[in-house]
């Protein structure tokens, strides 16, 4: 924390290039330091919370309510539909979009596996596609190739915290009158600018968005929750009688739906939260341009390539390590009490519960070059100037 009690900004101190041993007064470094981001905002949080208990309006309550006008407008979309997680989130849009068991779904197999586990339970059949090895966002030219007669939609990831080329996206759904759904779970506050010059959150550009609010997401509650997107009114309709049962009147089910809302205490937390994202994005950009400086010109790492057409909101940093050093990168991090993330170790059509789709080992080349190569440090609101001189400083010790 900056002094004043402010987050993070610049300038930082510039990593020497030398081992920097953690001393006495610095705080253990996490991936993700909920605690201390809690404690900055404890009053807001428990007394919303507390509220939330004295009116027992735990299912549906005014906070749900409120939560979801007040993300909708931070969106700029017309429509936002609490559910119960991100993973409810992408199946309840799949099935709103009335896809039909055989129809196919192109999605990138570098993505965490709800991506396509939803597919999968609902008899969809998954297509892999590439991704472009800087952005690690799925490859335009790649979902062209792989489009068929039984192609109904397109599911791009924005990975990362930054937005997937949606521009591309869009022309190519229009072009083959394909749907979009946007797994926006790691790119909340992510603004995009489309060919016409409008920019756009992520996530409000297909024709559904999702998102999760996993404790650890940028915009993240106290358990689970997620939410769904869209600019459609009819749509928005069925989204929201699919989540609750298929009814939109108590006891008259019209379409088969689930069970899946948002409660009350996590729309409240979220609430608050949704206050503070601007200023969490922007310590974590901060964040990230420390990474940046530090490791610009150390020649076996690669740092996340930013596409002119999106902002970065950095759910992860995440490097490219060369030459075959990631893993023994990491174990000298971990000794120097840095934690790291491998995400993600097996892409999904490498994967035992995906191997039946057709597709092997050697068909998404660059896929399975950045399994072998990609290493996320640690990136949170709390990050300070000594956690990061510790971080990078270790990491170019690593290299001399």
């Amino acid at each position: 924390m900056a002094p004043g009690g402010g987050y993070l900004r610049p300038p930082f101190p510039q990593a020497d290039g030398t081992a920097r041993p953690m001393t006495a007064t610095m705080k253990p470094i996490q991936m993700v330091d909920l605690v201390g981001q809690y404690e900055k905002i404890q009053e807001e949080v428990d007394r919303a919370i507390l509220d939330v208990v004295r009116s027992s309006a735990f299912i549906n309550g005014p906070e749900v309510k409120d939560f979801e006008q007040e993300l909708a407008a931070y969106l700029g979309v017309k429509h936002a539909i609490g559910c119960a997680n991100g993973t409810d989130a992408l199946q309840i849009a799949m099935m709103a979009l009335d896809l039909q068991p055989g129809d196919e779904v192109i999605t990138p197999s570098f993505t965490f596996v709800a991506t396509v586990e939803v597919v999968a339970l609902l008899g969809l059949k998954p297509i892999f596609a590439e991704v472009l090895p800087g952005t690690f966002n799925m490859d335009p030219d790649d979902v062209r190739r792989k489009i068929t007669p039984r192609t109904k939609a397109i599911v791009p990831v924005h990975l990362f915290g930054q937005t997937a080329d949606m521009g591309a996206m869009m022309a190519i759904a229009r072009e083959h009158g394909l749907k979009v759904i946007e797994d926006n779970c790691q790119a909340v506050g992510s603004d995009y600018t489309l060919p016409d010059g409008s920019v756009r959150k992520a996530g409000t550009i297909g024709d559904i968005g999702t998102t999760s609010f996993f404790p650890s997401k940028n915009l993240g509650c106290y358990g689970d929750g997620g939410a769904i997107f869209t600019n459609d009114d009819e749509l928005a309709k069925r989204l929201r009688q699919v989540c609750n049962h298929g009814s939109e009147v108590r006891y008259y089910h019209d379409v088969v739906g689930v069970n899946s809302r948002l409660d009350s205490i996590q729309a409240a937390v979220l609430r608050i939260k949704l206050r503070h994202l601007d200023a969490y994005i922007q310590a974590r950009q901060a964040a990230a341009a420390a990474y940046d400086e530090a490791f610009a010109r150390v020649p076996q790492l690669r740092i996340p390539e930013r596409d002119p057409k999106s902002t970065h909101v950095f759910h992860q940093y995440t490097l490219r390590v060369l030459d075959g050093r990631r893993d023994a990168l990491r174990e000298h991090l971990q000794q120097a009490g840095i934690p790291a993330m491998i995400y993600y170790p097996v892409p999904l059509h490498l994967q035992k519960a995906y191997e039946g789709y057709g597709i092997r080992r050697g068909d998404l080349p660059v896929t399975e070059e950045l399994m072998e190569q990609v290493l996320s440090l640690p990136m949170s609101t709390e990050l300070d100037h000594e956690q990061l001189a510790h971080i990078t400083g270790t990491v170019k010790a690593f290299f001399q």
